[in-house]
């Protein structure tokens, strides 16, 4: 579909001439007669273009001009005018408008100065874009990794980029999933276009629908000016939202929107914006879990896990630790202007041993601060400053009243939200095996709801011991 240029000339004979000569060019018309119709096609939705008669019935073409800038700032305005009308064309120049042509038409100076206006617009928005999210042009994602659950999560990450699927990344804290969003972007066919990555859980959960969707000026004390959102910088290109799982549920609607119709309207407005754009997704929770706890809508969740991809922590991906300090041992020796160093052998048998909790994002930073500190050719053990191997100083599971085999690896709130679930699966379980399975007594002595208790059950697997025979107590009905 080509780019939505909005006509508008009273002249029916004319309007019909370049409705008929600009869609064989490959545009997508919309036409109108006067200034009122074409304010309101402007609210419904957005245009690459406009293209406008100065002279018509009623309100004329500069008060057309003035409510493409007023709803839509950076849409370019082409004027058309009659001989004569120079001057007043030139006030719409001041007033900013694109440019202008004059009639009799030369249709193919016409279509070079829409297509013209089209492209500056998209360069206006890349611009925008450069200055918020990159100092420097990214060059292909290498993705580094020989173990088998690698060469699997890469060879699904090749079948889906050709296309337009929705993408969910799976996977801890420091995997590497922004690299393999990126990737599926470069070898997709949009490569060309923007990638904007954005980090819903470093965003104010007050802030996050404006940088999603943008706001309209004065929607908000302090709004003084029109923004444009994240998706609207994305335009054809892709969109990666990582830690998902963070969105708000009133966000999570208007994501599920822009899946299902490709539009949305910015904060305190009401006009419709139209975008074309992958969605590529990652979380390091358990979006399932969230689903059973009300916190992630579900319908939302089917259609972001179309083509799920997991990309495995870096303790379970053997000598690919050792490719991946190498490659980063390359990479900051030229940074730094070092000559070549190597890893020494206790360096790679440290490396080997390490449970790297922060994966390679970790890694990657073990190795800089090693290569600053290395004082001759080779990184000795020392240099890494990596805690003890899978740390034999973590205290017992048992003092705080977790199963021995609990996993302490990991950042404060990952290991803080697996303790909690833990926690919460024995007592529940304690509870159930004290009203011997009787759920309406074991959610009145937990102080949750019966459908609460339910949902708990579900997720902690717990539902086939609840379901083993026992009759429920006559607490369980209403007293007469």
């Amino acid at each position: 579909m080509g780019d939505a240029i909005l006509l508008i000339e009273d002249k029916h004979e004319l309007r019909l001439m370049l409705k008929t000569a600009l869609g064989k060019e490959g545009f997508q018309i919309t036409d109108a007669a006067d200034s009122a119709s074409a304010l309101q096609h402007l609210r419904r939705r957005e245009f690459a273009a406009v293209l406008t008669d100065l002279k018509l019935p009623g309100a004329g073409g500069l008060d057309v001009l003035r409510a493409v800038k007023e709803h839509a700032l950076n849409t370019p305005v082409i004027i058309m005018t009659a001989y004569g009308s120079i001057e007043e064309a030139v006030k719409a120049m001041k007033e900013g408008a694109y440019d202008f042509i004059q009639k009799p038409l030369d249709l193919a100076h016409l279509v070079l100065l829409i297509r013209r206006a089209i492209a500056q617009q998209q360069l206006l928005r890349e611009n925008i874009l450069l200055k918020q999210e990159f100092a420097e042009r990214h060059g292909f994602p290498r993705i580094i990794g020989e173990h088998a659950s690698m060469q699997k999560a890469a060879a699904a990450l090749q079948r889906i980029a050709p296309t337009d699927t929705t993408v969910l990344l799976l996977g801890e804290s420091g995997t590497g999933k922004e690299l393999f969003a990126r990737a599926v972007h470069t070898l997709s066919p949009r490569a060309q276009q923007p990638f904007v990555a954005i980090n819903c859980a470093a965003i104010p959960e007050t802030l996050v629908e404006t940088e999603l969707f943008g706001h309209e000026k004065g929607a908000f004390t302090g709004a003084t000016a029109r923004k444009l959102g994240k998706f609207e910088l994305a335009h054809r290109g892709t969109i990666f939202l990582d830690e998902i799982g963070e969105i708000p549920l009133a966000i999570q609607a208007k994501i599920l929107r822009v899946l299902e119709e490709r539009s949305f309207e910015r904060v305190g407005g009401v006009q419709t914006t139209q975008v074309d754009v992958r969605i590529i997704t990652a979380t390091n929770r358990d979006l399932h879990a969230a689903v059973a706890q009300k916190i992630f809508r579900e319908d939302l969740y089917f259609r972001l896990s179309a083509f799920p991809i997991t990309i495995p922590p870096l303790r379970e991906r053997g000598q690919d630790v050792i490719a991946l300090a190498e490659a980063f041992l390359q990479q900051f020796s030229r940074e730094f202007k070092r000559p070549p160093l190597r890893l020494s052998r206790g360096a790679r048998d440290l490396l080997l041993e390490y449970h790297w909790p922060g994966n390679v994002r970790e890694l990657q930073n073990a190795i800089e601060r090693a290569v600053i500190l290395a004082e001759g050719e080779e990184i000795a053990p020392g240099d890494l400053q990596v805690g003890a191997p899978r740390a034999a100083s973590l205290p017992p599971s048992a003092s705080f009243g977790l199963p021995p085999e609990f996993d302490w690896e990991g950042s404060l709130t990952e290991v803080t939200e697996r303790a909690a679930h833990a926690v919460e699966g024995a007592l529940l379980l304690r509870t159930m095996e004290a009203c011997r399975w009787n759920k309406a007594k074991a959610a009145e002595r937990l102080g949750i709801a019966y459908k609460t208790l339910l949902t708990k059950i579900h997720a902690h697997g717990l539902h086939r011991a609840a379901e083993a025979p026992a009759a429920e107590p006559a607490a369980a009905v209403a007293p007469r």
